[in-house]
């Protein structure tokens, strides 16, 4: 069984998983007493970078990074992340670490509260503020989600290093195609059903997007109501919702080799923020959307009341793929054979807030 590394951000620290000849371990917490909202394991290089953004309830925010699989930490001596006087405004959060494609095997984006986005070309060191979105016209018609102000999700196009796709909430999907130098919303056929008219050019509650491994202009995306499938890189979405006991969640993941394989995690509703008909079940499609079966075998049978984030769903790059969720109820569940088939990990954890997972062998 291939060898895997788990990391587990949560209210009050960071865990580190690793699988080694099919057998568990798991450690921490790094950071204790921190907030980890935000984690990405870079294996664009020969050994595996982490980059974990912590958040101090006394000193703020931070971004580190461990190249020894989480053994030892290393923060900058300057903030990696910082906003430049002129904005008026310092950083709240780092909501998402994002490694670049293989393109652009240097860059890494951050994702910040309140509403930036942060571009670095040394694997997340340094950063510097991306100043046409942070400019955009539209920026002060942005309205903050339930979590903030946020850009909490980073896509990249494993084609071309200048095609960027980021979900703010509550401002929706921003694409460019032109390395950051101008932006454009990009919401067709997303609905916002808080708003009076529910269609707008921009103000969704997007709550993440997840690219397909194949086909490189397919993109799926769990609204704050509705799931959605892009054929044409973000342009345009389609509902693809139907089947599913609630088209409300946080997470949607893909699978990270085969083409027209998602999975997601639905929520009763925005006032009910618990699973499904409360039963612990993920949810996976193998045609695009087009049908959605739960995937519980291993998973708590009675009712089950843990509710998943937008980054405590993920995948690593095994063969057959681990899948992986953590809930705010502290429970950690991994499969090792694409979902079909659940183990649980640790329980009684703090709340978990973001999961990444990568073989390592």
């Amino acid at each position: 069984m291939t060898d895997v590394l788990l990391a587990v951000g949560t209210r009050k620290g960071l865990f580190i998983g690793r699988r080694q000849r099919g057998t568990w371990r798991l450690s921490g917490p790094h950071f204790a007493a921190q907030a980890v909202y935000s984690l990405a394991i870079d294996t664009r290089g020969g050994r595996p970078r982490l980059l974990a953004g912590a958040d101090s309830a006394h000193w703020g925010p931070s971004v580190f990074h461990s190249d020894d699989l989480g053994e030892t930490w290393r923060e900058p001596a300057r903030p990696a992340v910082k906003y430049p006087a002129h904005t008026g405004t310092s950083l709240e959060r780092v909501w998402q670490l994002h490694p670049a494609g293989p393109a652009a095997p240097e860059v890494v984006y951050a994702g910040t509260e309140p509403g930036g986005l942060f571009r670095s070309e040394d694997r997340g060191e340094t950063f510097e503020l991306v100043r046409a979105l942070w400019e955009h016209p539209s920026r002060e018609k942005w309205v903050p989600g339930g979590g903030g102000l946020a850009v909490h999700t980073v896509v990249t196009d494993p084609r071309d290093a200048d095609a960027v796709t980021v979900a703010v909430s509550a401002a929706g999907v921003f694409r460019t195609r032109d390395g950051g130098a101008s932006w454009a919303p990009s919401n067709k056929g997303v609905k916002a059903v808080f708003l009076p008219d529910q269609h707008p050019e921009f103000g969704q509650c997007v709550h993440k997007i997840a690219p397909d491994p194949v086909d490189h202009d397919r993109l799926y995306l769990q609204n704050h109501w509705g799931v959605y499938r892009s054929d044409d890189a973000g342009a345009s979405w389609t509902d693809i919702g139907g089947g599913l006991p609630s088209d409300f969640g946080f997470a949607v993941a893909a699978h990270p080799r085969r083409g027209d394989v998602a999975y997601l995690f639905p929520i009763t509703a925005d006032i009910d923020r618990v699973p499904a008909e409360h039963r612990c079940r993920v949810f996976r499609t193998a045609d695009a959307g087009a049908s959605w079966e739960p995937l519980s075998a291993g998973l708590p049978a009675e009712e089950h009341y843990g509710t998943v984030l937008r980054d405590a769903l993920s995948v690593d790059d095994a063969d057959p793929a681990g899948v992986y969720f953590g809930n705010r109820n502290g429970e950690l569940y991994a499969s090792a054979d694409d979902g079909d088939s659940w183990r649980q990990l640790a329980s009684h954890l703090p709340d978990v807030l973001c999961v990444r997972a990568a073989a390592t062998a």
